[in-house]
């Protein structure tokens, strides 16, 4: 078997998927990234690495999300892209035509605009958490409910309920104030759902033109009670895509087919980058008054890669196989 890998590496998760040559996806792997996105990456290629057939060729590999750059560096990827480009191009293979890409992942969220298939219009929140995965897991542990039945408890609300969804906090307190009023919780979720679909319209899709066909993703969009509340609000039908959760990383494995398309050789490492010793750190350069804050990366005791400098003091001599260069 021959295919390609997509590594989303967010700060809440880190998805990592196989994708063949004919672009299905044979497996999927979502993993917490809790603050360690190197070792997360390391413990998810030893699951993939697990789960394919012992002579799979890995073609090309792709990054994207918070730490594609550092990962990237890691696992050795053709394409490192940001995550408005993953999603687009994602959204775009499975659902061909699509015109607007909502999508709401642990901690943010984004819109993005497509025409004839190319971005026209992007906006994305990470100040507020209202709305996002994170804000609802929150508040179904507070309700002692499994976040798996939200929405389909929030689908049998008869009559959704007023919550104040502007900010995380506002909706909790609003929320707390409406189950000690005596209202119904079903009510109180599809009302919670309403308000945080108002939020996101009224933020992040503010000014923008939505059309048809609509695709809803990110690890929200398997919440039923929040897909309904934007096909009410938007009056348009909302389509998930099979792979809704993992989006970003088939948009890697997408990107990285098309850089190794020519023939290419694939700059991937092998699996053996999950055995490896990784370290990272940081360090303030005072070579100019820029005082940039220089990232850099080992392997095995080795500094593999520097990035963060303005000049390239630090990434550019690295690249030369020096260690220091000149400011400027």
């Amino acid at each position: 078997m021959k295919g390609y890998l997509g590594i989303d590496v967010g700060s809440v998760s880190t998805n990592i998927i196989f994708m063949d040559e004919e672009t299905r996806v044979h497996e999927s792997l979502y993993l917490r990234t809790n603050g360690q996105p190197v070792a997360t990456v390391q413990k998810g290629l030893r699951q993939i690495r697990e789960r394919l057939p012992q002579n799979t060729v890995i073609r090309g590999v792709g990054t994207t999300g918070s730490g594609r750059q550092l990962t990237g560096v890691v696992v050795g990827a053709d394409a490192v892209k940001n995550e408005i480009t993953a999603h687009a191009v994602a959204a775009s293979h499975m659902v061909p035509g699509v015109q607007t890409v909502l999508e709401i992942g642990g901690q943010d969220s984004k819109i993005i605009i497509l025409r004839n298939g190319v971005v026209a219009d992007f906006a994305m929140n990470t100040v507020c958490a209202a709305g996002t995965g994170s804000f609802l897991d929150q508040q179904a542990s507070r309700l002692n409910i499994a976040i798996e039945e939200f929405g389909d408890l929030a689908l049998k609300g008869t009559t959704p309920v007023r919550i104040a969804g502007r900010c995380a906090v506002f909706a909790e307190s609003d929320m707390i104030h409406k189950q000690q009023m005596g209202f119904n919780l079903d009510d109180i979720l599809a009302g919670l759902c309403e308000a945080l679909v108002r939020n996101y319209l009224n933020n992040v899709g503010k000014g923008k033109e939505i059309l048809a066909p609509v695709v809803f993703q990110g690890g929200v969009a398997a919440n039923a009670g929040m897909r309904k509340a934007f096909e009410r609000a938007l009056g348009l039908e909302v389509q998930i895509p099979k792979h809704f959760n993992v989006m970003g990383a088939v948009g890697s494995a997408l990107l990285a087919r098309d850089a190794v398309a020519k023939g290419v050789p694939t700059r991937f490492k092998g699996f053996g980058v999950a055995d490896m010793e990784y370290r990272a750190g940081t360090f303030e350069c005072d070579g100019c008054p820029n005082l940039c804050e220089v990232l850099e990366m080992s392997e095995a005791g080795n500094i593999i890669a520097r990035w963060g400098d303005r000049c390239g003091k630090w990434s550019n001599a690295l690249a030369a196989g020096e260690l220091a260069g000149n400011c400027g």
